[in-house]
């Protein structure tokens, strides 16, 4: 028998072992002032393409009035308890039924967290003799779901159709012989790619195969569609989803979530999901504020057109300076890049303190060896100043990357970094 921590001393993790180099600039950094679309990093000005504040909501003086008037009235406890016990309120009925209509579906209900809501509600919709099938690329929070599965489970290749079709049918064989059901997942928009889940093809499929489909669609909420109700909205097939999955942590920006299904569905689900049976329930407060900014994305759709003329600029500058964004199709915006993870902490720190340009950095084990990527979430409020700043930073440390400065740097070669 060894100690239970020697792993933790002798192993910290594929990112954890970075932790000395890494922490408090590269990772857990500090970014102080308003929710912007520049804040202030270490002191100095910065672009900030890592919040995901699509619509500009966090700090829209509505918002602010409505969040402030909300807690002076309720406090930050109120109500106490969770949903079944002493935590329900008209207002988060009201919220529900706001919330349903607006993704057009039968019923909603709310999740004191994104994250647990969607591990709770994988946990809630199987039981063992029931097959889960999803995406290889799929979101920490699904993972975890899964992982609660007690029965069968099967990845297919990141929105690859035949693979999906073939893991079909590895399903409906082992769901034939357990009498079990096929719960297929997907994400409306992938966060890191900004790929939309191929949500019409795999309707299609229903067609062929017996299965449900759970969509989480944390950032095609309120980005997405002609009425801002999603990936389903935007590709036509947001009826056919069985159960709707988004957070209020990106387009709202705030705290909370929801699931949204047949009434049925959902009155199921209100009396499974765990983590919303025994947690206490979303706080007064938030859901006030929650109410508000639904009702500006109903009632103001500039918020959405502006947020598109910066993602389409940002994207289309950097494809015309030669940038390999991948297939996305949201407003996650990724810049692929070649390099080691010591290359791409040279890289991030020339952006910042070079160029005044912050953006998430991704490396191994998030995405391949070799590769680096950088993140970016335009809002609407990012100006044509600042994409024009940082098309002009990218295209400064893309030179130098291939020029191998980085590279000399992060060996230990002594070179310095001019603006």
């Amino acid at each position: 028998m060894v100690d239970l921590f020697a792993k933790i001393y002798k192993d910290k993790g594929p990112l954890g072992k970075w932790a000395s180099q890494a922490e408090g600039y590269f990772v857990f950094p500090k970014l102080e002032g308003e929710i912007s679309n520049r804040m202030k990093f270490q002191g100095k000005e910065v672009i900030t393409w890592s919040v995901n504040d699509y619509l500009g909501l966090a700090n829209h003086p509505e918002v602010r009035k409505v969040d402030a008037e909300a807690g002076k009235k309720y406090g930050s406890a109120y109500p106490m308890g969770a949903r079944m016990m002493s935590g329900h309120t008209e207002l988060h009925e009201q919220l529900q039924n706001e919330l349903a209509e607006f993704v057009k579906k039968d019923a909603a209900y709310l999740l004191n967290f994104g994250y647990q809501g969607m591990v709770s509600t994988i946990d809630a919709l199987v039981g063992k003799d029931d097959v889960i099938v999803y995406d290889v690329d799929a979101h920490a929070c699904i993972i975890d779901g899964v992982r609660l599965h007690l029965g069968k489970r099967f990845t297919y290749k990141h929105n690859d159709v035949e693979s999906i079709e073939k893991n079909l049918k590895r399903a409906e064989k082992i769901a034939e012989q357990t009498g079990g059901g096929i719960l297929l997942i997907s994400e409306g928009v992938f966060g890191m790619r900004g790929e939309q889940g191929r949500l019409k093809e795999i309707v299609a499929l229903k067609e062929k195969y017996n299965f449900r489909l759970f969509v989480d669609d944390a950032h095609g909420f309120g980005t997405l569609g002609k009425t801002g109700a999603g990936a389903g909205e935007e590709q036509g097939v947001q009826d056919d989803i069985d159960v709707y999955f988004a957070t209020f942590a990106k387009s709202m920006a705030s705290t909370g979530a929801f699931i949204a299904a047949d009434q049925e569905i959902i009155d199921y689900l209100k009396y499974n999901l765990r983590s919303q049976m025994f947690a206490k329930s979303l706080q007064m407060q938030l859901v006030v504020g929650a109410l508000k900014r639904l009702d500006m994305l109903r009632s103001m759709p500039e918020l959405k057109d502006k947020l598109w003329e910066n993602v389409n600029a940002l994207q289309s500058g950097l494809k015309e300076r030669g940038f390999d964004i991948g297939t996305t199709q949201s407003c996650v915006t990724p810049v692929y890049l070649k390099g080691t993870v010591p290359e791409a902490m040279a890289l991030v720190r020339d952006l910042r303190e070079n160029h005044g340009v912050f953006c998430s950095i991704v490396v191994y084990p998030v995405i391949p060896k070799g590769l680096i990527l950088l993140r970016m979430i335009p809002t609407a409020l990012h100006t044509m100043e600042d994409i024009d700043i940082t098309l002009k930073a990218f295209s400064a440390i893309r030179e130098r990357l291939e020029s191998g400065l980085y590279k000399r740097m992060s060996s230990g070669v002594s070179e310095t970094l001019g603006a």
